[in-house]
């Protein structure tokens, strides 16, 4: 059985590096066009901090009704 995983990898592979090879990310490293403010980082640091704890927090703030079987 190895034998044929190995034939059957040995084929597909290169057709497999040619599609990844052939495709291109569209990056561009310029520096950004306005600077951002403290009010904009507060903002923008704010709202991340909001998404990622904020769920945990409803979660953790209500556990005692998700423990209750009704």
């Amino acid at each position: 059985m190895p034998g044929v995983l190995r034939t059957v990898a040995a084929r597909a592979a290169p057709t497999l590096r040619a599609a990844v090879g052939t495709q291109r990310a569209s990056l561009y490293t310029r520096p950004a066009k306005d600077k951002l403010g403290p009010v904009e980082t507060a903002i923008g640091l704010g709202m991340f901090s909001l998404a990622i704890l904020g769920p945990s927090g409803w979660i953790l703030a209500h556990l005692e009704d998700y423990k209750k079987k009704e």
